[in-house]
């Protein structure tokens, strides 16, 4: 398996390329693009989705550039399906000062489900708080998180359909996983839940 971290102008916004068996997932392209492409061509690997942690405009703003470059499908929690076609929401009338969206998922993920990236298993985790429909990607021994948690710290709640008391649920559950499991976060630097048990206020 090789995990890719391309991080992006937007926001220092951290768009992740999973490979195992030459196919490949992308999670939240932001502004990254043609390297994106030159990175998947040199190991010729496939994409087989193009995966949104959630809908704000900083994790998707690629989704259309990426989709017409190389026909794949978007994925994305049920919830935050109206995200990716509402600027309001998606923020992007905010952060870019214009209305973005992006196309509509072809395929919802549920919180359980197993993506099977060529011999790996890849299991979705609903993750609400920061958005309703938040996830992060749990691997073997790596967790994408998202805007979920981050390194000391954790995703905002004020934006639309955010919630203090659901992230403190989403929380809760991702404290429970292996010590040892690296986090990859939306933004900032990797780190793993042992140290985010010992460092991160929210966590405690």
């Amino acid at each position: 398996m090789e995990l890719q971290c391309f991080t992006t102008e937007l926001l220092d916004t951290n768009c992740y390329v999973v490979i195992e068996d030459k196919v490949a997932i992308v999670v939240d392209p932001a502004g990254i693009g043609a390297e994106l492409l030159t990175f998947l061509a040199e190991r010729q690997a496939q994409l087989m989705a193009i995966i949104n942690t959630h809908g704000h405009i900083d994790h998707i703003l690629q989704n259309t550039w990426l989709q017409e470059h190389t026909g794949a499908p978007i994925w994305v929690h049920e919830a935050e399906s109206p995200y990716l076609l509402d600027p309001e929401l998606n923020l992007s009338s905010w952060i870019l000062g214009e209305p973005r969206t992006s196309p509509a998922a072809a395929r919802y993920l549920h919180d359980g489900e197993e993506i099977k990236l060529g011999s790996l298993t890849i299991t979705v985790l609903h993750t609400p708080g920061h958005s309703p429909g938040s996830i992060c990607l749990l691997g073997p021994g790596f967790l994408i998180s998202g805007d979920t948690l981050f390194q000391c710290s954790v995703g905002r709640t004020d934006f639309p359909g955010g919630s203090v008391s659901k992230l403190q649920q989403s929380l809760q559950r991702l404290k429970e996983l292996p010590a040892d499991t690296v986090v990859y976060p939306g933004h900032g630097s990797k780190t793993t839940i042992a140290q985010e048990l010992i460092h991160n206020p929210f966590l405690r």
